[in-house]
């Protein structure tokens, strides 16, 4: 099957979602493929006790506020995956689950999208599938060697079935501060970082972050000195339970490690800690291998970009990747205006093709 639309959006989570408003909004005929099953994007498959960074007034998409969690300031990763679910279905987005695409490659005056689907002929496209599904793992000596449990984040869900256990957590951010305060009750816990742990001030949430995120790039936009954004700030948004942790004394990290052994981890100074499992939060890559027959990418992987749009390829927008393609966009907070934008320029240009 191959059908012709005006614009295919992959990626049915939020930052799709978002696309698919504005989308709509403009009155431009679309089409969301989201490889998941059912809706909620990447939040499907967080970890039990993953909290947002913000309260649900400020981690709404565009047009609809995220209705408060009862009994919780910050909202779980549940809530969010109900709140997605109805945005959905409030704004009657066609969102395709189970519909994974596989390649984009140029056909002519359009764009024709390979998915699990089927193939659709588009004007434009709108790729919108983030990071989760590509998880960084850096190449540490002996990494091979471990004969324990190798995971990452994405494979974490809860401490229950750690209980006991010796486990190594990597990764002085977000998540590695968060499963690490997870763990520290019931398991043996070393917890490591390439540098020392930076929290932010206790009162700093995810409001505070968007607005240093985009003040940053109007600053950048308008030729000024980098303020430096939230990384000027720290690296670790002190939630509840990490706070929590932290405040008990919980979270004493450890430096990075320099080698791993079939047991555990060893130092240079002769330290080492044996354990049981590593939990590996070094982060993600952006998931764009469906791109490559349009040969885009830079040295570093990225696919240079005006906003959103790909500038070797007009009729493509990147969406939620971070702040490459818009100030916090891979926020539920901050998708929005560049979401907006992106369906703006998208309709421009379906009209000037007309």
């Amino acid at each position: 099957m191959t059908a012709d639309v005006d614009v295919v959006v992959i990626g049915g989570g939020q930052s799709g979602l978002a696309a698919g408003y504005h989308l709509r909004r403009l009155g431009v005929e679309f089409v969301v493929l989201d490889a998941q099953a059912a809706p909620g994007g990447a939040w499907r498959h967080a970890w039990d006790s993953l909290r947002l960074f913000s309260p649900a007034a400020y981690s709404s998409l565009p047009g609809r506020m995220m209705p408060p969690q009862e009994g919780r300031t910050y909202p779980d990763a549940a809530h969010v995956v109900s709140y997605l679910a109805d945005y959905a279905q409030r704004y009657e987005l066609p969102v395709r689950h189970g519909a994974e695409a596989r390649a984009v490659h140029r056909d002519g005056p359009r764009l024709r999208v390979e998915s699990d689907a089927g193939a659709w002929r588009a004007r434009a496209v709108v790729s919108a599938t983030g990071t989760w599904s590509r998880p960084f793992l850096p190449a540490v000596p002996g990494r091979e060697l471990f004969r324990g449990r190798r995971l990452h984040t994405v494979d974490y869900r809860t401490p229950r079935e750690f209980a006991g256990q010796r486990v190594i957590v990597v990764g002085g951010g977000n998540s590695g501060a968060q499963i690490a305060a997870d763990l520290a009750y019931d398991a043996e816990l070393t917890w490591v970082t390439l540098r020392e742990p930076r929290f932010l001030p206790d009162d700093v949430d995810g409001r505070l972050l968007f607005d240093v995120a985009t003040a940053r790039r109007r600053a950048l936009d308008a030729g000024r000195t980098d303020t430096g954004g939230v990384a000027s700030l720290g690296d670790i948004v002190a939630v509840p339970p990490v706070r929590q942790a932290r405040d008990a004394g919980l979270l004493k990290a450890q430096p990075m490690f320099d080698r791993l052994t079939p047991t555990g981890a060893a130092w240079a100074d002769g330290t080492t800690a044996d354990a049981d499992a590593i939990i590996w939060c070094t982060g993600f890559r952006p998931a764009l291998s469906h791109l490559a027959p349009l040969g885009l990418r830079d040295a570093r992987g990225r696919i240079p970009t005006a906003g959103t749009r790909a500038l070797a390829e007009p009729r493509l927008h990147l969406l939620g990747y971070g702040d490459w393609t818009g100030p916090a966009s891979a926020t539920l907070i901050g998708v929005g205006r560049p979401a907006r934008d992106a369906a703006r320029e998208i309709a421009a240009l379906l009209r000037t093709a007309d």
